[in-house]
C-alpha cells in the first residue's frame, strides 16, 4: 500500500509566506469584484436601455472578452501594451485584466436582469411622475439587480479563480507563491494541496456569504 507522508514543518516554514500571498489575491479579488459588478451595472444599464453608441460599444467589448481567453488577456496588456509606450506593474494589470473580464461577463448578467423587469412596473413608476433616472434607480435597478444575482454570483467566484493565472506575470499571488516554494523545496503534496485547500476555503466562504445575501433579498414570487 502506498503511504502518504505530510512534512508538516512545511507550514511552519512558509507558512508565513503563503499567507502574505492569500492577503494579495484576496485584495486583488476584492478589487475585481467590485470593479466587475460596477462595469456590469453601468454597461448592463446602457445595453438594457438601448443607449446610443454606449449600448453598441459596451456589445463589442462583450464580444471581444467573453470570445477570448483571458490569459490572452493578460499578456497582452502586460507584455503588448509596453510596446505602444504603456507599461503598467503586474499589481495594476492584475487588478485591470480581472475586473475588465468580469465586467463583461457581469454586463449581459445585468442587461438581462434589467430587461426581465415587467414592464407595468416601469410603467407604474411613469404613471407617478418618475422621470427615466429615478424610475432606473427606483424600480429597475431594485428588481432587475436582484434578478442578475444568481448569474452574477458565478462570475464572482470565476473573477477569484481566475487570480490564480495571474502568476504567468509574476504577480506575487497564491499560486505564484506555493509554485516558486515547491521549486525551492519540493514538497509537491503539501505545496498544491495547501493551494488546492486555500481556494477551496475562499470560494465557499464567498459563496456562501454572497448565497446569504441572495436569500435576503430575494423578490417575492409576485414580484418576478
Amino acid at each position: 500500500m502506498l503511504a502518504v507522508t505530510v512534512d508538516w514543518s512545511y507550514f511552519s516554514t512558509y507558512g508565513g509566506e503563503l499567507i502574505a500571498a492569500i492577503g494579495r489575491t484576496l485584495l486583488v479579488s476584492v478589487i475585481a469584484v467590485v470593479g466587475a459588478a460596477l462595469v456590469g451595472l453601468v454597461l448592463g444599464a446602457a445595453r438594457a436601455h438601448r443607449i446610443p453608441v454606449v449600448s453598441q460599444l459596451a456589445a463589442i467589448y462583450v464580444e471581444v472578452i467573453r470570445n477570448t481567453p483571458i490569459l490572452v488577456q493578460i499578456f497582452f496588456v502586460f507584455f503588448g501594451l509596453p510596446s505602444v509606450g504603456i507599461t503598467l506593474d503586474a499589481f495594476t494589470v492584475a487588478c485591470l485584466t480581472i475586473t475588465v473580464w468580469g465586467g463583461a461577463f457581469n454586463t449581459e448578467n445585468f442587461r438581462a436582469g434589467f430587461e426581465a423587469v415587467p414592464n407595468r412596473y416601469r410603467e407604474a413608476g411613469a404613471a407617478l411622475g418618475f422621470g427615466r433616472m429615478r424610475t432606473f434607480l427606483d424600480v429597475t435597478l431594485p428588481i432587475g439587480g436582484r434578478i442578475a444575482l444568481p448569474p452574477s454570483i458565478n462570475t464572482f467566484i470565476s473573477v477569484v479563480k481566475n487570480t490564480s493565472l495571474l502568476y504567468v506575470i509574476g504577480y506575487q499571488e497564491l499560486t505564484y507563491t506555493a509554485y516558486n516554494i515547491n521549486a525551492l523545496s519540493p514538497r509537491t503534496l503539501e505545496s498544491f494541496g495547501t493551494l488546492a485547500v486555500a481556494y477551496l476555503v475562499i470560494v465557499w466562504t464567498m459563496s456562501g456569504l454572497i448565497r446569504l445575501l441572495e436569500s435576503r433579498l430575494a423578490l417575492p414570487t409576485e414580484a418576478r
